[in-house]
């Protein structure tokens, strides 16, 4: 089963490498890794789409907890929670490029380059959506893709400062 972790972490030289191993050293797959810093300067926010069963998850969350530098670890459930990627695709467009356009609005993508005979579109959304995007973009040619891993929050009012450990970052942001 699919989980997505979001990791609150001390914004520090070598912080990645270090969660980063611990998935390696005990065999852990990462489908998905998207680092960036908070609202406070002083911290980072990792998200990591992980496959496993319970077990497993629950082994990567407390194997997470022990490091010096990880603040707060949550599983963010698909129900109770809001993910979303990005990706770029250049289209070889060439004397197509109307219907490139056309499903591009229908995918509310942007483009953000413009050539001859490309399109370089940007698309947000849910993992499925950025699929079917892609899927329906193969006839006409992708040139090139990339793709960021998700992000992701938890819905209504939980934060992942919510416990012991971030109390004091919670009425910094607050």
């Amino acid at each position: 089963m699919k989980q997505v972790l979001s990791i609150l972490v001390q914004n520090q030289p070598g912080v990645l490498v270090r969660v980063v191993s611990m998935f390696s050293r005990r065999g852990f797959n990462i489908d998905s890794l998207t680092v960036g810093i908070t609202q406070v300067p002083e911290y980072s926010r990792i998200t990591v789409v992980v496959y496993g069963n319970e077990a497993i998850i629950t082994q990567v969350v407390k194997q997470l907890s022990k490091l010096v530098e990880v603040l707060a670890v949550r599983i963010l459930p698909p129900d109770a929670s809001v993910t979303r990627g990005m990706a770029l695709l250049k289209i070889n467009a060439g004397d197509r490029r109307t219907d490139v356009l056309k499903l591009a609005e229908v995918f509310r993508a942007s483009v953000i380059d413009l050539k001859e005979q490309t399109l370089t579109l940007e698309i947000t959304g849910d993992e499925e959506k950025i699929d079917a995007f892609t899927e329906v973009l193969q006839p006409y040619g992708i040139l090139e893709m990339i793709r960021t891993g998700l992000v992701g929050l938890a819905r209504g009012t939980t934060t992942i400062y919510e416990n012991e450990s971030c109390a004091e970052i919670e009425q910094s942001v607050l």
